[in-house]
């Protein structure tokens, strides 16, 4: 019978995505364009391990408990699986690392990248390295033959070249492939693979095919091809027999060979049509696992078992637990059972003499049992005719006489054992606006319109710095980072640091009072036990933190916890301003790539009120919140990862009105917005900083000077400076919304002092037309890291 595919389910974000499974089988690993590898334990796993390597993982690999991934940062990293503990960092390049593979015996690793070069690295002692020269083009994949002799390797230059790995010699080259520039140009990215246990094949897709070639004859012996193959092949996998091919397409197309003879034994279609960038066959069963390059993962079950045989089980009994749980609290013995694919059990009949008082016994037995076990169904009308059965079983006996049993009836058409509707989403991370990924080794913790908390986290130091933009309010200060804060924010009065917890270490809120009237100016808070802290902010004469017990407490700014009350759900960020306080969180559970998001706004004035009690946060179809903050007048904001700026309309009985669009003015997709603060009134300046080929800034470098000849930041005093902005005239026949102008100011080129001229482009805001009393708001981007723009619109009070 065919393969079963199962509906496929969110597993990164956008992009290319690939797969593997562990030793044993037991789990399925994947990673993409989000920076997270992820370890599911089946395909219906809602909470899988995710580790974070990175901004984004190009490819990884797993071995003898060792876990390996090509990261955006030009280095391939170890980690120990499944526990996912950094093991150091391989080797570097260049640029990307495109494909990272083990050896057979794992002994090694060999990653290709976009600098032309091939790398092969002893795993327990990465100064034992072999570099392999002669690709003139971006390396796209690799693999090892099941001997560890010879290393395949396939190039944007149009070759495929195999490597001698003892003398770093080349083979054999063929030029089989379509030369090209670069990954992202290549057609396909020629995943090929060595036949397993002998290595006797290498597999290589060309174009529509797979070609085929013969060990040490370098030989091409015969291609594998189909009709049903209409776009380029973009990767092969082998069964652990070496029986099996499987292959995927560039438009979803997955296609299984018999190697020996050459016959196409499956062709499954993926759902939406999407390009096939990841495959991998179950070490011990006749699973195939895929990711397509929108994140995706999914499974086909009973693809062909290693005897060579395909299966004849229907579904396998852990869909079929997955299904039936679906309806607990349901008779199983009665109605429920008609939902099962067994509800109809035909019996098999041995080939022989049979008479036919045989055959009407054994036919209206399995009628009976449909009708006892289906009572929603009605003798007249929905009961099965046994003579229309019978027919057609004798006539499926004639036209194949080698069948040894009946396991079909055409009349009778089996319903799908698992749940297809839409599947849910993972929940979104707890997050601190305007700070940056924790895996990276300099970040910032927090970057507001009061100042900058950077974290420095290596070998050779681990400390806080702190910088404000008006030095008047406070001196920079240097911390010592013992307790490994990862979370930070700052106010005018204030700087609160929190931990997780740690081994028997507890999770920490740290608060430095510096504008204290005595001389306690520092004060240090243990959360309770298995309680650690999410999310802080701080406000007006307090500071707050939410924690992993639902719980949010309350304290005041010089350490007295005054309130503590619960959360509906868990935290997802916080913001305050004042005696404002905005918590967002998850408020269910969102479905078909949503999140289920709430928001509470509390003042924690004289009067303590609730102004939003949990009400839904409207966000853009399949995007996550990725920043949440007050404008500089106190208005409740925030934008999504789509880029959508939402603020808060008080005079519409507290609705959330979309004031811009910034994804709209990124000049390409490798452009990205972040943001850290909105101001509504004219000529003061909000910072938006705009990045290039990355989506945060990166945090080397000092905000004092321009420029220091590192990577780093346009200057933070040309964030305070105030422009003079020209003159603009807002067209008249505009009904839709409300025109502005995008004007451009000097800015900083990363290692130059070279100004850039003003650049003038209009632009669209999404908001409509305002009622009277609304005004002007501008905030301020440095896009693309270069230059410094300030948007004008309409916004509101």
């Amino acid at each position: 019978m065919p393969a079963a595919r199962k509906p496929m389910r969110y597993g990164h974000t956008e992009g290319h995505t690939e797969v593997c499974f562990d030793d044993s089988g037991s789990f399925i690993v994947t990673c993409g364009s989000d920076g997270d590898v992820r370890m599911w334990e089946d395909l219906d796993d809602d909470d899988p391990k995710s580790i974070n390597v990175g901004e984004k993982a190009f490819s990884c690999a797993l071995k003898n408990g060792k876990l390996v991934a090509a990261v955006s940062n030009n280095t391939v990293q170890v980690y120990t699986f499944p526990e996912g503990v950094p093991d150091g960092i391989l080797t570097r390049f260049t640029t990307n690392a495109n494909h990272v593979v083990f050896s057979n015996d794992g002994s090694k690793i060999a990653a290709g990248s976009s600098d032309f070069l091939v790398k092969v690295v002893d795993v327990m002692d990465n100064s034992q390295q072999q570099t392999f020269r002669g690709h003139d083009a971006p390396v796209l994949s690799l693999s090892f033959d099941p001997k560890d002799i010879f290393l395949a390797s396939a190039s944007c230059d149009g070759t495929v070249r195999v490597w001698n790995v003892s003398d770093q010699t080349c083979a054999v080259s063929w030029p089989v492939l379509q030369k090209c520039s670069g990954v992202v140009n290549a057609k396909a990215v020629c995943r090929l693979a060595w036949q397993p246990k002998t290595g006797k094949l290498l597999a290589v897709p060309v174009e529509k095919c797979v070609k085929m070639y013969r060990r040490e004859t370098w030989s091409n012996p015969f291609d594998l091809s189909d009709s049903s193959v209409s776009q380029a092949l973009n990767i092969v996998t082998w069964s652990p027999c070496g029986q099996y091919l499987a292959a995927g397409t560039i438009n979803g197309l997955i296609v299984v060979w018999n190697v020996e003879t050459k016959d196409c034994m499956e062709r499954v279609k993926h759902e939406k049509g999407y390009a096939i960038c990841g495959l991998a066959w179950h070490p011990t069963c006749g699973r195939i696992c895929y990711t397509d390059v929108e994140g995706n993962l999914g499974v086909l079950e009973n693809v062909c078992d290693l005897s060579g045989k395909v299966s004849s089980n229907k579904v396998s009994s852990k869909v079929e637990k997955d299904y039936n749980d679906l309806f607990d609290g349901d008779d199983t013995s009665s109605a429920g059972d008609f939902l099962n694919d067994n509800a109809v059990e035909i019996p098999s009949f041995s080939k022989g003499i049979r008479n036919d008082d045989e055959d009407d016994n054994d036919l209206m037995l399995a009628v009976d049992r449909l009708r006892h076990r289906s009572h929603v169904l009605t003798d007249d009308e929905n009961s099965v005719d046994a003579t229309m059965l019978r027919t057609n079983l004798h006539k499926e006996e004639e036209e194949d006489d080698q069948a040894d049993s009946i396991h079909n009836v055409p009349l009778i058409k089996p319903q799908g054992p698992f749940y297809d509707g839409p599947l849910p989403t993972p929940r979104q991370k707890p997050f601190q606006s305007s700070s940056t990924p924790l895996h990276l080794s300099h970040r910032f913790m927090v970057w507001n319109s009061v100042g900058i908390i950077r974290c420095y986290n290596d070998d050779q130091d681990s400390a806080i710095d702190v910088e404000f933009h008006d030095t008047s309010i406070h001196h920079a200060t240097h911390l010592s980072n013992a307790f490994n804060y990862t979370m930070g924010t700052l106010s005018h009065e204030a700087i609160l640091l929190a931990c997780e917890g740690a081994d028997e270490l507890a999770s920490k809120l740290h608060c430095l009072h510096f504008s204290s009237w005595d001389s306690s100016k520092e004060w240090m808070v243990d959360m309770p036990q298995n309680e650690d802290i999410e999310a802080i902010c701080l406000g007006q004469g307090w500071a707050a933190a939410a924690t992993t017990a639902l719980l949010l407490r309350l304290f005041t700014i010089g350490g007295v916890q005054k309130e503590v009350f619960c959360l509906p759900g868990p935290v997802v960020s916080m913001a305050g301003h004042g005696e404002q306080l905005c918590i967002v969180y998850h408020r269910g559970t969102g479905f078909d790539g949503d999140q289920c998001l709430g928001v509470q706004l509390l003042e924690l004035g004289q009067k303590k009120k609730q102004v939003l009690h949990g009400d839904p946060l409207p966000l853009t179809r399949k995007s996550y919140l990725s920043w949440l903050g007050f404008s500089a007048e106190g208005t409740p904001c925030y934008v999504d990862s789509e880029g959508c700026v939402r603020m808060l309309n008080r005079g519409l009985g507290n609705t959330w009105t979309p004031i811009c669009n910034i994804r709209e003015h990124c000049k390409g997709k490798s452009d990205h917005y972040w943001v850290v603060g909105i101001h509504e009134n004219p000529q003061q300046l909000s910072n938006t900083s705009g990045t290039l080929g990355r989506r945060v800034p990166p945090s080397c470098g000092s905000s004092s000077a321009a420029h220091d000849g590192r990577e780093g930041t346009v200057s933070t005093a040309l964030q305070r400076q105030k422009l003079d902005l020209e003159a603009v005239d807002l067209e008249a026949d505009c009904p839709d919304g409300i025109t502005g102008h995008l004007i451009g100011e000097f800015g900083v080129i990363s290692g130059s002092e070279r100004p850039i001229s003003p650049v003038h482009r209009q632009m669209s805001l999404s908001t409509p037309e305002i009622a009277e009393g609304s005004h002007i708001f501008t905030f301020l981007a440095l896009f693309s890291g270069v230059t410094v723009h300030v948007f004008e619109g309409a916004g509101l009070t």
